[in-house]
């Protein structure tokens, strides 16, 4: 049923259905790979142009080599590959494929000058006929990826007046083949994906290195006990889940880089002991501030301090734990994408910010008090450093978010994966070669029997309960 004559809107960048296996599809770099994935992308020429961006990358999965045409021998070209299911409704439209750059684009919405909607239009950087099955155009290479806008325009678009009929949908596939600068048309890894592989082999390849080095001795001291061995194990653990992630983000990126699919449940793996290494890290470390703190206000000058004995501080850091397990969790299924460092655009990423930024405060505060006070030149030695290792700890993630925005969008997660852990390593042996002397030197010290943190009092002074 055909609708009454309504006003045409300004034309906009189209926007996309994308169907469940696809990704977002324009790429323009030379530094990376091949865009090898078929990608179906719906375009409703029959209602009004909707605005939307379509941020370049490249696709990651295979592209079957039998189905499309190459790029050009010579390899300085790209090539933008367009398939129409129904050309016949294409052609009765008259569509068309407008791309512009989006600097282009940008200049020309801010351009003083007042263009039509048929001058705007054809200043595009691309234009494409809807009129055949297939077709093929070749595209100069950018330097760097960089963000294209689609516009899908017909002979309604610039139309004062259209009628909104139940016309058929333009629906066609698009795919851009870049070559790649290594001349390696196998390398599946896209733009925002490129050295991760390295990184976490690296990484891997660390873990190992010291696991030989430190293992045993580290394993001694705890096979000790003493008044840090609760948290040397809670630290341990912490360790072994970053490792076990890196270990499974290298053997996913490892099969990603031939099969272009990878080991989604290695992903998923990685996810998993990435949230509860974070959970258990936040569990120890605000139990601990806040013991210290509130144990510091109740007890006697003859009393050690008491961390996991105090409701209080169980209470909050339970808190805390269950807040954060939510919002990691929700962040994780808001984005399918195998990573656990996300540059946070979604709400449950803004609140997890939010939350460790709260969390940072709320630390250095209580610690800050305890540093006041303390009279002690070793124990507020002690504490500083155990702040720096806590502020660290919480700050490096959203520090790295608000950095990454002075970088394009296809850099942002490499930088915040990439720096988020190391920076959290930095903290974890921060922490441990704190926790390890102090371990060894409050078991001989006779501070310990007074004002020892991480200990319980007990019917026998002279022993140390966890």
């Amino acid at each position: 049923m055909a609708a009454s004559p309504a006003p045409r809107p300004a034309p906009g960048p189209a926007r996309w259905w994308l169907g469940s296996s696809s990704e977002i599809l324009f790429s323009a770099d030379d530094d990376t790979c091949l865009c090898r994935k078929m990608t179906r992308v719906f375009a409703t020429g029959a209602t009004s142009v909707l605005q939307e961006e379509v941020e370049a990358k490249i696709l990651e999965l295979f592209l079957p080599a039998t189905s499309w045409t190459q790029p050009s021998s010579t390899g300085d070209c790209a090539l933008l590959y367009v398939r129409i299911n129904n050309v016949a409704t294409a052609v009765g439209k008259e569509a068309k494929l407008h791309l512009f750059q989006a600097q282009e684009w940008l200049k020309l919405q801010e351009s003083q000058q007042d263009y039509s909607c048929k001058e705007k239009l054809a200043k595009a950087q691309l234009i494409m006929n809807m009129n055949c099955t297939e077709q093929n155009i070749t595209v100069s290479q950018v330097p760097y990826p960089d963000t294209w806008y689609v516009f899908y325009v017909d002979k309604f678009t610039c139309a004062e007046t259209y009628e909104d009929s139940e016309s058929e949908d333009v629906q066609f596939e698009m795919v851009l083949l870049n070559p790649d600068a290594e001349r390696n048309p196998l390398d599946h890894f896209s733009a925002g994906e490129s050295g991760l592989h390295e990184f976490f082999f690296l990484l891997v390849l660390g873990y190992f290195v010291a696991a030989c080095i430190y293992a045993q001795s580290l394993w001694q001291t705890i096979k000790k006990g003493g008044p840090m061995h609760t948290v040397l194990k809670v630290l341990s653990v912490v360790l072994l889940l970053q490792a076990a992630s890196a270990l499974a983000n290298y053997l996913h990126f490892s099969s990603y880089s031939k099969n272009g699919v990878g080991l989604p449940f290695m992903g998923s793996l990685a996810e998993l002991c990435d949230i509860i290494s974070q959970v258990q890290m936040l569990y120890l470390l605000l139990s601990l501030c806040m013991g210290w703190a509130i144990g510091r206000m109740k007890k006697s000058q003859s009393k050690p301090l008491q961390w996991d004995s105090s409701p209080a501080s169980t209470a909050i850091a339970i808190t805390a734990v269950v807040t954060q397990s939510i919002l990691l969790i929700w962040e994780q299924l808001e984005d399918t994408n195998h990573h656990s460092y996300h540059s946070h655009q979604s709400l449950a990423g803004a609140l997890l910010l939010g939350l460790r930024i709260c969390l940072a405060m709320l630390l250095g505060c209580g610690l800050y008090q305890i540093i006041r006070i303390e009279r002690s030149t070793l124990k507020r030695e002690f504490y500083i450093t155990f702040t720096k290792g806590c502020i660290l700890w919480f700050l490096c993630h959203p520090t790295l978010v608000t950095i990454s925005l002075m970088f394009r969008d296809y850099q942002r997660e490499k930088i915040i994966t990439m720096g988020v852990i190391l920076c959290q390593l930095f903290s974890m042996v921060l922490l441990y070669r704190l926790f390890v002397s102090h371990s060894l030197y409050w078991e001989v010290s006779s501070l310990s029997s007074v004002t020892l943190p991480l200990t319980v009092a007990s019917g026998h002074k002279s022993r140390h309960h966890f």
